[in-house]
């Protein structure tokens, strides 16, 4: 513990990358973060985890999709992005003008999408990838990899056979035992795991009795998803020996700091993006009010300390 009037050590260290404090955005909600700049000191945050990037540019789903819920919003964007060449052409230099982590993250429909997109970022100024394993798996009849434990375990070391750089899985939540899910990406090689993603609802428009998104299902995030989220990082925490970046309905440095005493090593902000441009630096800002405010050294002394 540390003493009150001392500054504490907000770095964390994740699979081996020291990240200036434990803060970083959800893939999806920040883009490169460019439109962003007006609002949020790149430079502030411990990383900046990209929108997903494809081997080939993905056109997403038809529109509308995106809805409002309560608590929170629904999408089916469908992971539209423009492709692994572009992003390394104008997204990696902008990011690196930025003295913060990248993270990228990376989707597909084959394992050979994965690996098209590891092996393309082997040579690229990127530190980590994170990847979404919410994607469905074409050859397994739309199945996400991340809801089979054994198809998870082989994406994750099919990837790392690709990677140089350390790779951190992003797991669903809409699966029966998140455990198993964090144990078979762990025996697969990851170096971390990230969770939870958006949990699969479905809302409907009782005037026009039609669904509300395309798709008719979709992705919920926001602060209705928090206490699901917390729960499955504590029970990940438990299962695995992995870093952990927690994620889902982080509106404040309170839920911040929920996820870290459940047992992530960092945090990651989503939806809240767009409700508040600057909520990261008031979260980072938060953290280490609470840790002088309870005299921790360290993020690390708090990680995983529910009793």
């Amino acid at each position: 513990m540390n003493k009150m009037n001392e500054t504490p050590c907000l770095a964390v260290n994740i699979a081996g990358v020291t990240w200036k404090n434990p803060v970083t955005v959800a893939s999806g909600t920040f883009a490169s973060g460019a439109e962003y700049t007006d609002f949020v000191d790149l430079n502030r945050l411990g990383a900046v985890t990209t929108k997903g990037v494809a081997n080939i540019p993905w056109e997403g789903n038809p529109t509308p999709r995106v809805a409002e819920s309560y608590g929170g919003m629904m999408n089916a964007v469908g992971l539209q992005n423009p492709g692994i060449d572009l992003f390394c052409e104008r997204d990696i230099p902008f990011l690196r003008q930025f003295d913060t982590k990248i993270v990228v993250n990376v989707c597909g429909r084959s394992e050979e999408d994965y690996c098209a997109v590891a092996e393309r970022l082997a040579g690229e100024d990127v530190d980590m990838l994170e990847i979404n394993i919410s994607c469905p798996n074409v050859k397994e009849g739309g199945i996400a990899f991340g809801q089979n434990p054994k198809a998870a375990e082989e994406i994750t070391r099919a990837v790392k056979r690709y990677a140089k750089q350390p790779v951190i899985m992003k797991l669903s939540p809409n699966v029966t035992d998140i455990g198993e899910m964090a144990r078979a990406v762990e025996a697969g090689g990851a170096n971390a795991v990230s969770l939870i993603n958006t949990i699969t609802g479905m809302k409907i428009d009782i005037d026009r009795r039609r669904f509300l998104l395309a798709n008719r299902t979709g992705g919920l995030s926001g602060p209705a998803i928090h206490p699901v989220a917390v729960r499955m990082v504590y029970e990940a925490a438990c299962a695995v020996k992995l870093p952990i970046i927690g994620m889902g309905g982080i509106f404040s440095a309170e839920d911040a700091i929920e996820m870290i005493l459940a047992g992530a090593t960092a945090v990651s902000v989503g939806t809240a993006n767009f409700h508040n441009p600057g909520i990261t630096m008031e979260i980072v800002d938060g953290i280490e009010a609470y840790m002088r405010k309870y005299g921790f050294a360290s993020v690390d002394e708090m990680v995983g300390i529910v009793e």
